[in-house]
């Protein structure tokens, strides 16, 4: 099994029953075809950078699966006769260090936290750590004048 992700752009002109029944349609096929899907995120309607087919924006929608390679021609032969997908492509995660961004990627999907996030969150922050050096240098020198105060 390959790790893949897809993304396909719906043009703007279709309603939101149309688009939910084609993005079931790509789903369909990837599971028909022994694909498991372990993500999916929905972006909604965005604006192009160019326009495409005179459509000026665009429904974004991403899928996070693993398959077979055979699967992918299937897959884009279906999204090249559909006249309602403006563009789409097919991201292939070869190597361990793509497949662990994948992963990353479906947990993000999925709603659970990001653990670059919560790495980040338990290490200290250099002004932190700068402030608590001052805040101990600060003690550590008005400790000796209150003892030399209260001698006299």
């Amino acid at each position: 099994m390959r790790y893949y992700e897809t993304m396909f752009i719906l043009k703007p002109t279709l309603t939101q029953e149309e688009i939910d029944s084609k993005i079931e349609f790509f789903k369909n096929i990837l599971t028909n075809n022994g694909a498991t899907i372990d993500g999916c995120i929905n972006m909604g309607m965005r604006n192009l950078a160019y326009e495409i087919k005179k459509n000026k924006r665009g429904y974004y929608y991403v899928i996070y699966f693993k398959s077979n390679a055979n699967l992918i021609v299937e897959l884009e032969r279906n999204y090249r006769i559909t006249e309602d997908v403006l563009r789409f492509i097919v991201i292939n995660y070869k190597n361990k260090r793509e497949q662990k961004t994948w992963q990353t990627l479906v947990d993000i999907s999925n709603g659970k936290p990001d653990p670059r996030k919560e790495r980040q969150k338990q290490k200290p922050k250099p002004e932190e750590i700068k402030a608590e050096n001052e805040i101990k240098e600060e003690m550590t020198i008005d400790s000796p004048n209150e003892e030399s105060e209260n001698k006299e």
